[in-house]
């Protein structure tokens, strides 16, 4: 264990990096420090390099902790070493959460939330049909709700779907398709399911944009799912007090856990435990065809 006082120099995948005041509280009520935090990559690095590789990365930073100032950043810094991996897309050279040696050094330079793209850095081919379920009020209760009545909706509809926590106050479900879609094909399927489900249970969902005009329903926010815009990549942490995680979970457990039981400190016994729950995702034999949907949809036009 580093002292207060003394920087920590690390071999990982054969790079030389220096972790600066590892003491340093980033999650105070936590009790999560630098180290502790880097310590906790190191344990999820697989599962979460296995998703977020080759997407494009937005972290974002918090140097004096979740406390004080932060930014968003993607734009891979100048002082950056040239061994990080990047993609430039849209005039933005973004990093490539690609190996182990990049998660250390960001998280040195205080990455707190790791968010990646829908589809990978060369190829605007959405990889998912994906739906962030948020609540309109710090109750839980409705977003698990709505992810299990969204699960009836997508068992319907013959499309395998995996569900995490956001690390915040909400659900992700993830759908894996076939790689042939626009992101205008999934934004149609998008559509219709959030659509009836907001009219099927008027009293619990919406999808309306304007956060003044929800009340306190849940949002289906089915239009973040595009190209260029990012979720919480599986196993990020969150700036949240209890530094929790964004951590796939399985259907059988929506109705009885809390996003805040998954912590930097719950999840690498939770994973040793049960697996990478969220590896069905990128298994290319569970890919689902939307072709039934978009003739349904194409036929009611």
């Amino acid at each position: 264990m580093p002292t207060a006082a003394a920087d920590l120099v690390l071999t990982v995948e054969g790079r030389e990096l220096t972790v600066t005041n590892p003491q340093k509280p980033l999650w105070p009520e936590a009790n999560v420090t630098k180290w502790d935090y880097i310590r906790y990559l190191l344990e999820v690095a697989p599962p979460l390099l296995r998703y977020a590789q080759n997407r494009l990365l937005t972290v974002i930073r918090y140097p004096h902790g979740i406390h004080d100032k932060h930014f968003y950043q993607k734009n891979l810094p100048e002082y950056a070493p040239d061994w990080i991996a990047t993609s430039r897309w849209e005039n933005t050279r973004y990093p490539l959460c690609n190996d182990t040696a990049t998660l250390v050094w960001m998280a040195n330079q205080a990455a707190l939330e790791w968010h990646v793209s829908f589809h990978l850095a060369h190829d605007e081919t959405p990889t998912e049909l994906v739906f962030d379920l948020d609540p309109s009020t710090p109750e839980f209760v409705p977003a698990a709700e709505t992810a299990l009545l969204l699960k009836e909706v997508l068992d319907g509809l013959n499309l395998p779907s995996f569900v995490k926590t956001s690390g915040a106050s909400g659900l992700q479900v993830y759908i894996p398709i076939e790689r042939r879609y626009s992101f205008d094909e999934t934004r149609q399927v998008g559509q219709f399911v959030a659509t009836y489900l907001a009219e099927k249970h008027p009293s619990l969902v919406t999808i309306e944009r304007l956060v003044k005009n929800r009340g306190t329903k849940l949002y289906v926010d089915y239009l973040q799912h595009w190209r260029g815009k990012t979720l919480p990549a599986p196993y990020s942490t969150r700036a949240r007090p209890q530094a929790t995680v964004s951590t796939p979970i399985t259907w059988d457990e929506v109705p009885r856990i809390h996003p805040t039981d998954f912590t930097v400190h719950t999840v690498p016994p939770r994973l040793k435990a049960r697996g990478d729950l969220f590896a069905p995702v990128h298994d290319p034999d569970r890919r689902a065809s939307l072709d039934p949907i978009l003739s349904f949809l194409a036929k009611r036009r």
